[in-house]
């Protein structure tokens, strides 16, 4: 059972979902942060769930600007407020009876693998990190699969936008997912998972700030695979991932020192490790075994 919780994080009220398991504590814990406009209910609260089974205190929460919690602009992805959550949210885990405060863990799936990887790199309180089909953003790679000069346009497109919203104007939205259209997670796969019921959340809107892409095509996520030793590190992957790709993730291990794993999972679609089976099931295996030899 999830109990529902809030704490603050530079003023601004996050709602989690805080997960404890049986038997007497304290317990290890875990921190979730996930996919692009995810909420508590859906992937984090996936993994939270089958990893409080095994043993861990669990905390999967909205961002701010998202689901249940406050910040604004809504539905805009903020790269350093989310770093802010994850620290007030191991702040609060670690004022529980039921958590040892030293034996904290990060866990990130999608995006939140590189959010999660670039925390626990930089706060001494978080001891291990788990990226699960993750999403390891840098800048270089952006542009270089842009080109220079596409990637000078790309920032270019959102002067006006940016413009526009600091001198008072609306703030300038479009769908986080379509089949066909402009969105900020285009096509088939995507909408597969977020635009059906296997995603239902009262929560979560197909909605996302424009200025949101620019976020994500500067934000520089990998940079915590060279700072994140002597601290573990595990990385799990489909080898075939049309969103995040495996030759980002295998980047991000040749970074990383050890003590680090990767574990490649035979799944061909990135949604794969959202829900499926046994696809999911073997990302908590290998989880579970990586920290509790590590954490």
């Amino acid at each position: 059972m999830a109990d529902p919780v809030e704490f603050t994080a530079d003023g601004i009220t996050l709602a989690g979902d805080l997960r404890v398991p049986e038997g007497e504590g304290p317990h290890p814990a875990l921190v979730f942060t996930g996919p692009l406009t995810g909420v508590k209910e859906q992937v984090t609260g996936l993994y939270a769930s089958r990893l409080a089974e095994a043993g861990y205190v669990t905390l999967a929460f909205d961002h701010r600007n998202f689901g249940g919690s406050g910040g604004t602009p809504r539905h805009h992805e903020d790269p350093q407020g989310k770093l802010g959550d994850l620290r007030a949210a191991v702040s609060y885990l670690r004022g529980l009876p039921e958590v040892d405060g030293e034996r904290v863990g990060a866990v990130g799936i999608c995006l939140g693998a590189g959010y999660a990887l670039r925390f626990a790199a930089f706060d001494p309180r978080v001891k291990a990190f788990v990226g699960i089909a993750g999403a390891y953003n840098n800048p270089y790679a952006m542009r270089s699969g842009m080109s220079d000069a596409g990637y000078q346009e790309a920032l270019e497109s959102f002067t006006e936008v940016f413009e526009r919203q600091d001198r008072g104007g609306p703030v300038e939205y479009f769908p986080a997912v379509a089949v066909f259209g402009e969105a900020a997670m285009q096509g088939e796969e995507p909408f597969a998972y977020y635009g059906t019921e296997r995603s239902v959340s009262p929560s979560w809107k197909n909605t996302i700030t424009r200025a949101s892409i620019r976020e994500l095509i500067t934000v520089d996520n990998m940079m915590g695979a060279d700072f994140l030793s002597p601290k573990p590190g595990l990385l799990v992957h489909g080898i075939v991932d049309g969103f995040c790709s495996p030759e980002s993730a295998e980047e991000a291990y040749k970074r990383m020192d050890e003590p680090k794993k990767l574990v490649w999972l035979d799944a061909r679609l990135h949604i794969d490790l959202y829900d499926t089976e046994p696809y999911v099931t073997q990302a908590v295996t290998e989880t579970s075994r990586f920290l509790a030899e590590h954490l």
